[in-house]
């Protein structure tokens, strides 16, 4: 495992491969050999209860899916107490996804874990900010650099931004998390799109609209990772359409240090370690070492356009 082990900023981690917020919970650890991830990133934490989304809440679509959960969560208190102790005995570092649907939730929720073990934090800044009707919080780079900047105030873990790649610039949003002080980026959340049911001529989420994920999205996130790691001096975690080796060794390429896995695991809970079974395989085929010889190592035309 020396030659998959990686660096995202101060924190060491055996393997590039790690769970989507959402997509993985101590549940489905005696499906897959937790020890072999880089480590577990939780489902969005919030301050208060949330029950989520109406029916339905998840649409499958071609080369993807759409989810409109609505991110319920058991509040901060009851999470601390329930879920905690079962992340905790897992055994590998622990990532906790924040979230608040005003700028202030995420300091709150911030200071209920701050006392507990964590490797870090991921702040899920893709929530509807009710401050501002509704808009995603994380589509203002300001906004972004407030909240990543009162985090860090917060917590002596590092603080990573999970941007949304529903702007016209994604590169501003991670200079807004550079500027608040993040110690990496996130690139990217789901993208926002709809389904409908042609025969009810209704959408299909009980949400109307939902998350965009999946195998199609990954050319989409993969150019937004290699702009982002050309914009800021931060480590990046690739999250988009990662289903296989190949697919981590494009997004170590574009400049991502570690990747995230998601839409996959749905289908496949053991997805993250069958691409971590194939990763030596494809680095043995390509002469590569280990991954720091990878990352940002693309190689583009001084001709192309950027």
């Amino acid at each position: 495992m020396q030659r998959l082990g990686v660096r995202v900023g101060e924190l060491a981690l055996s393997s590039p491969v790690l769970p989507a917020s959402g997509c993985f919970g101590p549940e489905l650890a005696p499906l897959v050999d937790v020890s072999r991830l880089g480590g577990v990133v939780t489902k969005t934490v919030f301050a208060a209860v949330r029950s989520g989304n109406p029916a339905h809440r998840l649409a499958e679509v071609r080369d993807g899916m759409l989810n409109s959960v609505g991110i319920p969560s058991l509040g901060v208190a009851r999470w601390r107490a329930e879920a905690w102790p079962a992340y905790a005995s897992l055994g590998v570092p622990v990532v906790v996804s924040l979230g608040g649907l005003a700028e202030a939730d995420y300091r709150r929720v911030a200071e209920e874990v701050a006392d507990l073990p964590l490797a870090a934090v991921e702040l899920n800044l893709s929530c509807p900010n009710l401050e501002a009707g509704g808009v995603e919080l994380g589509a203002d780079a300001h906004a972004v650099e407030r909240v990543v900047a009162d985090v860090r105030s917060a917590l002596s873990v590092p603080v990573f931004a999970k941007l949304t790649p529903n702007v016209a610039s994604m590169a501003e949003l991670a200079r807004g998390a550079a500027a608040g002080g993040a110690a990496a980026v996130v690139v990217a959340n789901t993208y926002v799109g709809m389904t409908i049911d042609i025969r009810t001529r209704r959408p299909v989420l009980g949400n109307a609209v939902g998350g965009w994920s999946g195998p199609a999205s990954k050319p989409l996130v993969l150019r937004q990772v290699w702009q982002v790691s050309r914009a800021v001096p931060l480590p990046v975690i690739g999250c988009g359409g990662v289903a296989t080796a190949d697919d981590v060794v494009e997004y170590l390429l574009a400049g991502a240090s570690a990747v995230q896995v998601g839409t996959a695991t749905f289908t496949r809970p053991q997805a993250m370690t069958d691409i971590l079974d194939d990763l030596l395989t494809v680095f043995d085929r390509l002469g590569v070492a280990a991954v720091a010889e990878l990352v940002g190592q693309v190689e583009i035309p001084d001709t192309q356009a950027v």
